[in-house]
């Protein structure tokens, strides 16, 4: 497209870029823009950097908004970008765009009531890891809230329901903890850029410029069968600040259709440095990656003094990246998105910041309700290109984290053998995966029986919790089954389970 002498369409919104480029900060600026504009909405886009004259129309073909002309005057350019098509603009009057969130510190949330007392978690419990497939209609509502097409209690009525589902289904298989599946989570780890002040969901088409070698990160994402512009990753725009829950709000509703414990599940801090540190986007507000470690830890801490109280019987914190630290090389795929984005400065290095970290966060809460989960890669179900290695590498970073509980990855023969877990402290339990959510088929209960037998003969019965390898639905577009396929493995643990009751 050639520039022209003036726009012929009036922008909603216009910001001045300056002289940053695509991979400077540029297409995260206009993300701020341009995810508060309704469907044909009109952003323009100031700029003295000669590179956008290609990038920008190569991030409007790959996100699917339409550039709808540019001009140019001397070194100033001017971009109109229509989010979505031009077509879909409904009327050539100014759209009221919502306030972007300047960077300022809000109060933090308080702890907000008085304790609650969790039933307790039985010896040979049966439990999910956390995610459960959502529904099409759960996800749908995720995408419109996110983009900002339906509103917060609309979004969460919604969510209600797929959660009412979730748990129904986990009570039907027979299991002794419940989660609410999270349902109201676009993954695992991303959905706390949503919760978070100075924090922002992105697509992950806009980290292409990014990374160091983009063609081979896009073919990564292909991989994935998600486009890429429904997989969002968080981005820090300035000091972070929990001015309202991340999770506490699932427990409390969880807790009123269940009368079983409630577990849940939260990314472990070492995970969120990893996933929010980017240069040139995180370094606007943070010196360097420690410093954003400690305002995480921070965030985490008020997170899980609320969890007590709100009657979480477990609090899990997932940490896969630490096996992206031990057994990753140049063949392996980025199995855990962009967890794994920023720098790494060698495994010792990372596992020491991991653990105290960890410890960090843990430090002064009830050991026997706190866990780690750990895997190697749940995003496909083809075994091949997840992460392989036993956990002999990170057991001494693992003995070394003052959890009360440890669910590990151990039916998939990527995980190693069990008895090197023998090495965890002995005042913990110990959590093994008995079922592989990434098969379609449902295994048999004498072979999950099996594995109850030998983790009980390896570390006693008292400390042996029950569970699939991770996850069900890691990322709400990409399941790794169907919900019903999901009952049925949670319910031939929970019959293997009463063998030994």
């Amino acid at each position: 497209m050639d520039p022209i002498a003036r726009h012929a369409h009036t922008p909603d919104v216009s910001f001045d870029g300056g002289d940053l480029d695509c991979g400077n900060g540029l297409l995260l600026l206009i993300r701020k823009h341009i995810d508060p504009l309704p469907r044909g909405g009109l952003l323009e886009i100031r700029s003295t950097e000669i590179s956008v004259d290609e990038d920008l129309p190569a991030w409007c073909r790959l996100t699917r908004n339409e550039l709808v002309s540019w001009t140019k005057a001397g070194r100033q350019r001017s971009f109109l970008v229509c989010k979505g098509a031009l077509a879909e603009r409904v009327a050539e009057v100014p759209v009221a765009a919502a306030p972007l969130a300047p960077a300022t510190t809000p109060a933090p949330t308080t702890r907000r009531r008085e304790a609650v007392t969790p039933p307790p978690i039985p010896v040979l419990s049966v439990m999910g890891v956390g995610s459960w497939p959502r529904p099409r209609w759960m996800i749908e509502a995720m995408h419109a809230h996110v983009e900002g097409r339906l509103a917060e209690a609309a979004f969460h009525e919604t969510a209600d329901d797929a959660v009412r589902l979730a748990i129904a289904a986990q009570e039907k298989a027979g299991v002794d903890v419940v989660t609410d599946g999270e349902q109201r989570r676009d993954s695992y780890a991303s959905f706390v850029a949503s919760r978070l002040d100075n924090c922002q969901l992105i697509p992950l088409t806009d980290l292409l410029p990014l990374v160091d070698h983009p063609e081979e990160f896009e073919a990564e994402l292909r991989a994935l069968d998600i486009p890429a512009g429904d997989v969002r990753h968080p981005a820090v725009f300035g000091p972070l600040v929990r001015s309202r829950p991340l999770v506490a709000h699932e427990v409390d509703f969880a807790r009123t259709v269940t009368a079983r414990p409630v577990k849940v599940a939260l990314p472990g801090p070492y995970l969120l440095a990893r996933t929010m540190w980017m240069e040139c986007i995180s370094d606007q507000a943070y010196a360097s990656r420690e410093a954003l470690a400690q305002d995480v830890v921070r965030v985490l801490r008020e997170e899980v003094a609320e969890l007590l109280d709100a009657g979480a019987a477990l609090i899990q914190f997932d940490e896969p990246v630490l096996s992206e630290v031990v057994f990753a090389g140049p063949k392996s795929k980025r199995s855990f998105m962009c967890g794994a984005l920023s720098e790494s400065l060698g495994p010792d290095h990372e596992l020491g910041f991991a653990r105290d970290l960890l410890n960090a966060v843990l430090d002064g809460f009830p050991r026997d309700r706190t866990a780690l989960h750990v895997c190697r890669g749940n995003w496909t179900p083809d075994e091949s290109v997840a992460l392989a290695g036993g956990y002999a590498p990170l057991m001494d970073t693992l003995a070394q984290v003052r959890v009360g509980a440890y669910l590990l990855e151990m039916c998939t023969p990527r995980a190693g053998e069990m008895a090197v877990l023998r090495a965890l402290p002995e005042d913990a339990r110990v959590g093994v995966g008995v079922v592989n959510q990434k098969h379609t088929a449902v295994e048999a209960v004498d072979d999950i029986a099996d594995r109850i037998a030998h983790a009980i003969d390896l570390f006693g019965r008292d400390r042996v919790l029950l569970h699939p390898d991770c996850g069900f639905a890691t990322f709400a577009d990409n399941p790794l089954c169907a919900g019903g396929t999901a009952q049925d493995k949670l319910a031939a643990i929970a019959q293997a389970a009463a063998r030994f009751r």
